[in-house]
């Protein structure tokens, strides 16, 4: 019964500002490292950018200087700060993330259903 949500994407003008939040909910005994991937339109999914639990990050070349992955431990929550947004950045954003569960004490990855980013020129 572990889910992850995503909210906080919508429509913006390039060279705006988003914030991504991704929250697990369920029967959690622990959480590893958590994530965020896009798919843009027509194009493959590719990795964002990963954050471990202790804080170390992991970024994507295309995101470096531009996007920030943080978690709030207290609240099950992966946050992605996307700023000066371009339109090669419109795709639908996927948070996932390493956990066990309560009722299976073994590592599993889970995805959330995804939240839409288009960024307009």
């Amino acid at each position: 019964q572990v889910q992850l949500v995503e909210s906080g994407g919508g429509l913006v003008q390039a060279g705006g500002s988003l914030r991504l939040s991704c929250a697990a909910s369920g029967s959690i005994f622990s959480i590893s490292a958590m994530g965020w991937h896009r798919q843009p339109p027509g194009k493959q999914r590719e990795l964002v950018a990963t954050i471990t639990s202790g804080g170390s990050t992991n970024y994507a070349d295309s995101a470096k200087g531009r996007f920030t992955i943080s978690r709030d431990n207290a609240k099950n929550t992966v946050y992605l700060q996307m700023n000066s947004l371009k339109p090669e950045d419109t795709a639908v954003y996927y948070c996932n993330a390493n956990i066990a569960s309560y009722t299976s004490w073994r590592y599993q990855n889970y995805w959330g259903q995804g939240t839409q980013v288009t960024v307009s020129s």
